[in-house]
Parts: structure tokens; C-alpha cells; sequence
């Protein structure tokens, strides 16, 4: 399991919200989450997008570690900014906030995120991670649950069923 996953804002919409379309999965990592005690990281970031449109009080604070935004995360934001090219019509806003985010979870060695977020944060982590310029991985809602899904090491669904009785090999005597 992970050392730690870092929850982006529409996560945790998502999990708040029974009425939006990713929240059985975003509860599914959830409860993972708290049954293999793999940290889940709260951004100072994250937290100040959520409060926009409901309380930070609708979260179980206690389930999460606060991160603070500091200085070595700026200069990590803005190198990623150096390095990424936009897309037109993807908001300067929602892309600076998507990689304050990438940037915290890089220098704070945090290897997931979890997101609902395709448009923005889940796009923009894949092309960075794909030039080598990021190690992260972003846990997409969209993608389903996977209780592999917060390794370490990305590998997905690798959770087979255990056979009983040994299958006989081709030639092999009974």
C-alpha cells in the first residue's frame, strides 16, 4: 500500500456529495484509505477550493494530514509551470492550483492523488509524469475502484482469486 495519497477538491466533493456520479468510488478509497491506514493529505490548497462552496466542517478532519503551502512548494509549482505546456481554453487558474498541488505532492514525496478531476489535474500529471519530469500518479474516479489502486507501484487489478485445487498440467498423470 501507499505511504500516503494527497485528495484533490473534487475527491472530496465527490465523497460529500451521494448525488454526484463518482461518489460510491471516492467512498470505496476512502474507507480503504482508513482500513490500510495509508495517510490521506489535505492540502492548504484543496482546503481553500472546498471552502469555497461548503464548510471544511462537512469533512471528517480528523482522517486527514494538513499540508501547509510553503516556499520549496512554490518553486516546485513554478517549474512545473516552466516545463508544462497548456492547452488552449484550460483555465491559467485551475492549472496553477492543479500543480501547486503536483508540486506539494512531489517535494513531500506523496506518490498518488486522488482525483475526479480528467480535464485538468488528471491530464496534466500524466504529461508530466510522461517527459520524466514528475513521478506522481493520479487515481482517477472515473477508472473505478480498484482496492490495488493506492500501491505504490501502479499496479492495477492484481487481485486474483485463489485457486483450491491445483489444474492439472497438459501430460502431467493424474
Amino acid at each position: 500500500m501507499s505511504n500516503g495519497v494527497v485528495v484533490d477538491t473534487s475527491f472530496l466533493i465527490s465523497l460529500v456529495d451521494q448525488n454526484r456520479k463518482w461518489h460510491s468510488i471516492a467512498a470505496q478509497y476512502y474507507r480503504l484509505a482508513l482500513e490500510q491506514r495509508v495517510p490521506m493529505i489535505l492540502s492548504a490548497i484543496v482546503a481553500a477550493e472546498f471552502a469555497i462552496k461548503q464548510p471544511l466542517t462537512d469533512l471528517t478532519l480528523k482522517h486527514f494530514r494538513i499540508l501547509p503551502f510553503n516556499i520549496p512548494h512554490a518553486i516546485q509549482s513554478a517549474e512545473l509551470w516552466r516545463q508544462l505546456e497548456r492547452d488552449d481554453g484550460d483555465s491559467r487558474a485551475v492549472v496553477r492550483d492543479d500543480l501547486k498541488l503536483l508540486a506539494q505532492a512531489d517535494k513531500e514525496g506523496i506518490p498518488l492523488i486522488l482525483t475526479e478531476d480528467a480535464r485538468t489535474l488528471h491530464k496534466y500529471c500524466n504529461r508530466l509524469r510522461d517527459r520524466g519530469v514528475l513521478q506522481i500518479r493520479s487515481v482517477l474516479l472515473a477508472d473505478g475502484f480498484d482496492p490495488s489502486g493506492l500501491r505504490n507501484d501502479g499496479q492495477r487489478g492484481l487481485n486474483f482469486p485463489v485457486v483450491q485445487e491445483p489444474t492439472p498440467i497438459y501430460g502431467e498423470p493424474d
